[in-house]
């Protein structure tokens, strides 16, 4: 059976592996944040440059046959 000194320690060193783990996730989720957040900007680019781009397209003359045909 495990006297209290070595149950506490125990308990320290779970703690503490929790904490570093906590940490490491942390900054995981940080560096993802940062990912999705440079993603949405480009999202949000691409986006305007489609709705530019349709719009241009809409206002283009219609194709018509040449008058040789």
């Amino acid at each position: 059976m495990l006297s209290d000194l070595d149950r506490i320690t125990k308990l320290e060193e779970i703690v503490a592996y929790q904490a570093k783990t906590i940490d490491e996730l942390s900054e995981q989720l940080a560096e993802q944040w940062k990912v999705v957040e440079q993603t949405r900007l480009k999202l949000d680019r691409l986006t305007e440059r489609f709705l530019s781009l349709e719009e241009a397209s809409l206002e283009a003359p219609a194709i018509t046959r040449p008058p040789h045909y």
